[in-house]
């Protein structure tokens, strides 16, 4: 399976906190909720094709218990129609890289506590599909750092939060990127699509 993730940013690189005030205060972040207001019908005829191309989902503990409590096992619950992420998040696999998630409450999710770099190897041998990660970013960093992660869609918004995580650090491995697919949405988010090629060039 190609391993696709799915980040969304803001023009100064944070990616937390995009769905709502509270969805993550963790170290204190304050300014939850800066995507959805530029989140269009464009946008989620966008997202809703991506969900649906997804085999199987890959997910870190923080952003599973994110979507489980959105899409899954929360509020919302499963039966929402014909809703084409809600459909593609409770009808096929979801694996969850955490070594304290013991007993997942979602359907059909498996904990990937061992040898992580092994299991996902393991999955993207198979034959044919797309095996996708959402959100997640320290995993996002990590399987970037481990040369696991063949396709990168970049949703960029028209905003700078000004504080909270990144999806990249400061200081980390170096990549170059291919472009594979550029385009703007009516509300100003634009949509890059990226393949890894290897260490950049530097001039001399």
């Amino acid at each position: 399976m190609k391993l696709t993730t799915v980040t969304h940013v803001s023009v100064d690189g944070v990616m937390q906190g995009l769905g709502g005030r509270d969805e993550d205060r963790e170290g204190g972040f304050e300014r939850g909720g800066w995507a959805l207001p530029l989140f269009d019908e464009d946008g989620e005829t966008f997202l809703g094709q991506v969900f649906q191309r997804a085999d199987a989902f890959l997910f870190g503990r923080r952003t599973y218990e994110i979507f489980a409590g959105s899409w899954g096992t929360g509020s919302w619950g499963t039966d929402q129609g014909d809703n084409p992420i809600s459909v593609a998040l409770n009808t096929r696999p979801k694996y969850v890289a955490s070594t304290t998630l013991t007993d997942p409450g979602w359907a059909d999710t498996t904990a990937l506590s061992g040898d992580v770099a092994a299991a996902v190897r393991e999955l993207k041998a198979k034959p044919a599909g797309e095996l996708q990660v959402h959100g997640s970013g320290a995993l996002v960093r990590w399987l970037f750092d481990n040369r696991l992660v063949d396709e990168m869609i970049l949703l960029t918004y028209p905003v700078v939060v000004g504080q909270g995580t990144r999806l990249f650090p400061a200081s980390g491995p170096d990549a170059a990127l291919s472009l594979v697919d550029s385009r703007a949405l009516s509300s100003g988010v634009t949509i890059q699509v990226y393949r890894p090629s290897g260490r950049p060039r530097y001039a001399s």
